[in-house]
């Protein structure tokens, strides 16, 4: 079982800076994948980033690439969302993911993940 926290969502100005934060418990935590999505109102949840087990690999939507930068703390049992140059698009409510066994090919898909945290609140001001 794995039970993942997210931290860090506010009120920004288009242009600035967030990082969020998605804090885990659970032993297993670090043999996840973890990906951050978001849902803005009256649109579907979408994938933004996703990071493998391990760290060695991440993965972007196409809309961040070069804004968001995905990490992880495996001492710390984190996993960090760094947005720069927000935008007003980007406003939505984020939400971490957990994983196992994803790949390349599975990580954008939120029908893969097994657990999910309550999400954070992400407003961006024009």
């Amino acid at each position: 079982q794995v039970q993942l926290v997210e931290s860090g969502g506010g009120l920004v100005q288009a242009g600035g800076s967030l990082r969020l934060s998605c804090a885990a418990s659970g032993r297993t935590f670090s043999n996840y994948a973890v990906g951050w999505f978001r849902q803005a109102p009256g649109k579907e949840r979408e994938f933004v980033a996703g990071i493998s087990w391990n760290g060695g690999n991440t993965y972007y939507a196409d809309n961040v690439q070069g804004r968001f930068t995905i990490s992880r703390d495996s001492a710390k049992s984190t996993v960090n969302l760094q947005m720069n140059s927000l935008k007003f698009e980007d406003t939505a409510v984020y939400y971490c993911a957990a994983g196992w066994g994803l790949s390349v090919a599975t990580i954008n898909g939120a029908q893969r993940y097994d657990y999910w945290g309550q999400g954070t609140h992400v407003t961006v001001s024009s």
